[in-house]
């Protein structure tokens, strides 16, 4: 007999919000560019397999808001910023109407977790989810199990501590209370985007049992319903981790995460840099990532070089042509699940996230990276006289903040001068199911 429960998508990752997004650290861990690692049922897409419409030219745009942009650059020159780091590009999905370095690469930041997201829609379902699972050996009296815990993780980025809590709920509803031996952690098992599977063990075992636990995990038990019990599950041995799982251990729980679109959402909203790392090592490393960006885009190899999937270092670049062509490109890999970039990337003004403390146009689908003298910006803007207009900002400079702040005042302006919508358009609407996507556990009673 099998149990099926769910767990609503909580805020974990609003807690975390200030720990993960982009800083000037380099992550070399993130850098592999290795096969994906095994048992992951990745889906690898040819490069031939969708044919990438041609790109727009980057001549002749149109003259009034190309001497718009060529404006505001100089003004940002006449405060001492380096006029070679700054780039533009501004289109309709037919027109173009900025370009300024539009073609030449620039450190993309967080942007480059818009590359990482096209990748994931290539190689995986949309609908995909992780599978951790949780095994036990020996056997079990009186609620004591006389063997070893056993979890099977196949990358899930966002087990956290919800989930762990669920998890202990369910088995102490098997008759769980106690287990002699140890934890043991085979595969790929991350939480709370610790990316150290011994680490994230630990932590699994601090948040099977309530009475280790942290304040941080106390702070997330109250987001819970009020009637929701607390986990005792004592673990009497240590955290070993394993390459495989013993062959006798019995499956008791089947967690399974959001959908890859969801997941995608949530670290585009939180900029969340462990969700982009498991995301590009899942599929092979950066070297897979940059293959279907340009598969789906068609923009030349020049104009994207990446070491990760997160964006942190400034040796990931992209131009701000690729950027718009990377939006474009995920619109048509979802239009078949009648679903849009905005499944995937946050709403200014709409979605929680990072973008809630900045003045940007409500509505428009936006994705924003920062390191140390880098400030990116990048999206799709809905309105009224010109539709969608795709921009892509990449700017460079010490005082990020008047980089931030200039970036603002040109989508206000721009907004402005053609009209704001009260609606998404079609090509920025979102699929209302996806919202209610939640993770899931499905409880193995008896065989």
């Amino acid at each position: 007999m099998q149990q099926f429960c769910h767990r609503p998508l909580l805020p974990t990752l609003l807690l975390l919000t200030t720990l993960v997004g982009c800083t000037a650290t380099p992550d070399t861990a993130a850098t592999s560019t290795s096969q994906p690692p095994a048992n992951t049922d990745v889906r690898q897409a040819a490069i031939s397999e969708t044919p990438s419409p041609p790109l727009l030219s980057p001549e002749n745009p149109d003259a009034a808001v190309q001497q718009q942009i060529l404006e505001i650059l100089d003004g940002l020159a006449a405060k001492g910023f380096d006029a070679a780091k700054q780039g533009v590009w501004i289109q309709s999905n037919d027109r173009l109407f900025a370009n300024v370095r539009g073609t030449t690469p620039f450190p993309a930041a967080s942007v480059t977790k818009i590359a990482t997201t096209l990748a994931a829609l290539r190689v995986f379902e949309v609908d995909r989810r992780f599978v951790t699972e949780f095994r036990t050996t020996g056997t079990l009296e009186n609620g004591v199990l006389d063997g070893d815990l056993v979890v099977v993780g196949n990358l899930d980025p966002m087990f956290v501590w919800e989930d762990a809590i669920e998890v202990g709920n369910l088995l102490n509803q098997l008759g769980i209370d106690r287990v002699s031996g140890d934890l043991i952690l085979a595969g790929t098992f991350y939480m709370n985007f610790e990316e150290d599977v011994a680490y994230s063990g630990e932590l699994l075992k601090q948040g099977l049992n309530a009475n280790l636990w942290n304040a941080e995990a106390e702070t997330q038990y109250r987001t819970l319903p009020p009637d929701k019990p607390r986990p005792q599950l004592d673990i009497a041995g240590t955290v070993r981790v394993v390459s495989d799982p013993p062959e006798n251990a019995r499956l008791r729980i089947r967690h399974e995460s959001i959908p890859v679109a969801g997941l995608l959402k949530q670290m585009n909203r939180y900029s969340n840099n462990a969700i982009a790392h498991t995301f590009a090592k899942a599929m092979g490393g950066a070297d897979v990532v940059v293959r279907e960006v340009l598969a789906a885009t068609g923009v030349p190899e020049e104009e994207i070089q990446l070491i990760n999937g997160s964006g942190l270092g400034k040796e990931n670049q992209i131009s701000p042509r690729t950027a718009v062509a990377m939006y474009l490109a995920i619109n048509r890999e979802l239009a078949s699940r009648n679903m849009t970039v905005s499944d995937v990337v946050a709403i200014a003004g709409v979605d929680e996230g990072i973008l809630l403390v900045r003045p940007l146009p409500r509505l428009a689908t936006i994705k924003s990276g920062s390191l140390n003298g880098v400030s990116t910006i990048s999206g799709g803007l809905p309105t009224r006289d010109r539709g969608v207009v795709w921009f892509a900002m990449m700017n460079g400079g010490t005082d990020t903040e008047t980089l931030r702040s200039t970036q603002e005042a040109l989508l206000q302006a721009l907004e402005s001068q053609w009209g704001a919508v009260d609606t998404l358009p079609r090509e920025l609407a979102t699929n209302g199911e996806t919202s209610q996507w939640r993770s899931r556990n499905q409880s193995i009673v008896d065989n």
